[in-house]
């Protein structure tokens, strides 16, 4: 909750966040193991604002291509509640 009230929905909102601890970084140019480099805030776990990209332009299969290789998908993807802060 902590991550979505106080980053998620004040950077889809374009306001300050409240402590610049995590970074934006296109994920689909690196590979996993240069992330941590990339961080701003963290040892263990690493948080990042990315933008999603897409295979083709007009569909919605996403594009997993990421340096060397490609993110690997685990799971089906699943609707996610909207956050009532995200609607203030």
């Amino acid at each position: 909750d902590e991550l979505v009230e106080h980053y998620l929905c004040r950077k889809a909102a374009g306001q300050r966040l409240p402590v610049p601890i995590i970074a934006e970084v296109d994920l689909y140019r690196f590979d996993p193991w240069a992330l941590p480099d990339r961080a701003l805030f963290g040892t263990r776990e690493w948080y990042f604002f990315t933008p999603r990209d897409r295979k083709y332009p007009n569909g919605s299969r996403p594009n997993r291509a990421a340096g060397n290789g490609y993110w690997k998908a685990t799971g089906a993807d699943k609707p996610v509640a909207p956050h009532p802060c995200c609607f203030d």
